[in-house]
């Protein structure tokens, strides 16, 4: 990716070495240091650091907001830019749904956390259109692998912490170290109070929670129908109302509420009164259906499972999931564990295979669960929504897992068109 910066010496800047000529300087950033002699050889206008970046792109002159955590992130920085836009702000917003300015699509669906250079583009344009904040998912990844290398957080936020991705992390202790540096520095931190396994520099931080005393603290709540709540922020205790589903939206809530009252200066009541304009995030919690009722969902680890399951634990549910390919073994297990222990029936079908065979995904699910008696595996993953749309009775509700509002199916290295939403509206239509 080439960035066009024509009064400059140079008149390009890339990432990629390959890309390098006398018209295009090379930004050097941790993840392509080997690269080097490389764009040296390609006959690179100059060597660039990535702060010389943020200096030609005025980075300095918008507010960014980082958000980091196991589950969450999307809805959280969701509400976050939503309740922005709300209160008379301009903002940007980058994460896993694409890259959003001002109340419009720039980009579709990319990596939660993009390449370093592609993050700092992404900047420059929100500083472009006069953006004042620019809200954006952390992933582990990202972190680890310095993709977040010199950038000023005005507030970094911790959702919480909880298995996933030890596939690239190896170990639980090494992805909970990597999470927890994001929060090492004297920065302005917002911390789930409620996560035991945060740890945090003390200074200039604030937190929230529901279990815990916190700098907001969720004092009384209901989940009937809608979603209410009263905030106490020291004196002030305030209502509010969200559209949103889930003990653990209240979560995600507490800390775009917080987030925007911190960055705005905005009275805490003035937050909460745009709370309920927030409609949530597609393919989080999407209700497809209403009779039948068939719920879809991201959730895609043991923990978000459960969030999930347990927000609709006072009807019967008929869950739908896999586990991706090529990814962490271990919390397969514990995802068939969950799934068996809070739902009616269980449906085990692929959810993006990649090169693993769908088959060994689903006897790694199946060594979680004991009673063998409510499962089903059906690979095929339209044919096992259609079974469970066939056996579902007039109370019980359908959830889907795992995929949420994807719109593919990965096996082996390609991209197949698929979306659960859509065969779901397909199936029922033909009924």
């Amino acid at each position: 990716m080439k960035i066009e910066l024509p009064e400059e010496a140079f008149r390009y800047i890339t990432e990629d070495s390959k890309e390098c000529d006398a018209e295009t300087a090379f930004v050097l950033t941790p993840q392509n240091e080997k690269y080097l002699k490389d764009a040296k050889a390609r006959g690179a206008h100059s060597i660039i650091n990535i702060k010389e970046v943020a200096r030609l792109f005025g980075i300095d002159r918008i507010k960014i907001v980082g958000i980091t955590g196991t589950n969450g992130k999307t809805t959280t920085a969701s509400a976050i830019y939503s309740f922005l836009l709300d209160l008379g702000y301009k903002a940007a917003f980058q994460g896993t749904r694409g890259f959003f300015m001002n109340d419009r699509t720039v980009e579709g669906k990319t990596l939660t956390t993009p390449s370093l250079l592609n993050t700092y583009k992404h900047i420059y344009q929100a500083v472009s259109e006069g953006c004042e904040f620019f809200i954006m998912e952390v992933s582990s990844h990202a972190i680890a692998q310095k993709r977040v290398e010199g950038l000023n957080f005005e507030l970094k936020i911790l959702t919480n912490i909880t298995q996933d991705h030890l596939d690239f992390h190896k170990t639980i202790g090494e992805y909970i170290a990597t999470k927890n540096s994001f929060f090492q520095d004297d920065g302005k931190k917002l911390i789930n109070k409620d996560e035991p396994k945060a740890s945090f520099a003390i200074k200039n931080t604030f937190t929230y929670g529901i279990e815990n005393a916190a700098t907001y603290r969720l004092i009384a709540y209901s989940l009937n129908n809608a979603t209410s709540g009263i905030i106490q922020h020291f004196g002030q205790v305030v209502p509010f109302t969200s559209a949103l589903h889930g003990f653990f939206n209240l979560y995600n809530l507490m800390a775009a509420i917080a987030a925007t009252h911190l960055l705005s200066g905005k009275k805490l009541e003035e937050v909460c009164e745009v709370v309920d304009n927030f409609a949530g995030v597609s393919g989080r919690m999407e209700q497809v259906s209403e009779v039948p009722n068939v719920i879809v969902d991201f959730a895609h680890t043991p923990d978000g499972m459960a969030q999930v399951l347990n927000a609709l634990k006072e009807k019967e549910l008929l869950v739908v999931f896999g586990a991706g390919g090529d990814r962490d073994r271990t919390k397969r297990p514990l995802m068939g564990r969950v799934a068996a222990s809070l739902a009616k029936k269980v449906y085990i079908t692929s959810d993006n295979p990649r090169n693993e065979e769908p088959q060994d995904i689903v006897n790694d699910i199946l060594e979680g669960i004991e009673d063998k008696s409510i499962v089903s595996v059906e690979l095929n993953r339209r044919k096992a929504i259609e079974m469970a749309l066939n056996d579902q009775k007039e109370d019980e509700v359908v959830v889907i897992l795992g995929k949420g509002d994807e719109t593919y199916q990965i096996i082996y290295e390609q991209m197949f068109p698929f979306d659960d939403r859509e065969v779901v509206r397909e199936i029922l239509a033909s009924k």
